[in-house]
């Protein structure tokens, strides 16, 4: 089975985002003064065959623990649906 898979990796809370700090202070000048707590965040989009919702469920939280975040100062979460052929 082919599964597409959808995933948001953000910063853990009390972990400095410099880029969402950035922007937030950006903001005002172009007009935008009623905008806070700005996080700037990554996703990543893949397809990944596996013969199972839940085994690709496995190898995806195990790409993510090993390469796509970092434990230390970001969290994710995970969407996995199957591809359905056209």
């Amino acid at each position: 089975m082919r599964y597409a898979v959808r995933i948001d990796v953000t910063h853990l809370p009390g972990v400095l985002d410099p880029q969402g700090a950035t922007v937030e202070r950006a903001l005002p000048a172009l007009g935008y003064a009623n905008v806070s707590e700005v996080s700037i965040a990554k996703t990543i989009r893949l397809v990944i065959d596996a013969a199972s919702e839940a085994a690709a469920r496995t190898q995806v939280d195990e790409m993510c623990r090993r390469i796509l975040a970092n434990p230390v100062i970001e969290r994710y979460t995970v969407d996995v649906d199957e591809v359905v052929p056209t």
